[in-house]
């Protein structure tokens, strides 16, 4: 239900400053599984003012070097922590398709989490009216979030 209402959000939003992440805890695997979809002109846009070597002309046919630069912009951007431990992933999809990017990650051997931390800062650094809608799956639990410009990190307890 709380991914629905967030995906309507979505649609309805740009030129609104909004993303999409999920994190989900897959406890056979020992993982987190993390999507996240974002608008690709904001993507570049923010990457172009960090400072981050974005090819000119785009990225058609160089796959490769726009991955790289996405695993790292999100390994930038979001933070997350399990007990107390920062947990790192690696890009395993990633789709740009009418300007929207929709990408997949995994964290791998993260233990079961009692706490997990949230920190999103995609977007935050262009625009002070950006919105990080984030929902996080654990067993059965489920949280959503909206971290902000302002708001930009939550911890949450797992039940």
């Amino acid at each position: 239900m709380i991914k629905l209402i967030l995906f309507s959000v979505w649609t309805l939003f740009h030129p609104v400053h909004v993303t999409l992440t999920s994190i989900d805890f897959v406890k056979e695997k020992r993982a987190l599984e993390v999507f996240v979809k974002l608008y690709f002109d904001d993507f570049l846009l923010e990457c172009t003012n960090e400072g981050r070597a974005v090819k000119k002309g785009g990225y058609n046919g160089d796959e490769n070097e726009l991955r790289i630069l996405m695993e790292e912009y999100l390994g930038d951007k979001i933070i997350i922590k399990v007990n107390d431990k920062e947990v790192h992933g690696k890009l395993k999809d990633l789709n740009v398709q009418d300007n929207e990017a929709r990408v997949n990650l995994e964290y791998k051997d993260v233990k079961q989490p009692a706490t997990i931390s949230i920190k999103n800062l995609i977007l935050t650094g262009i625009y002070s009216d950006q919105a990080n809608m984030v929902i996080i799956r654990i067993g059965d639990f489920e949280q959503g979030l909206k971290l902000t410009s302002e708001l930009r990190e939550q911890t949450l307890k797992i039940k």
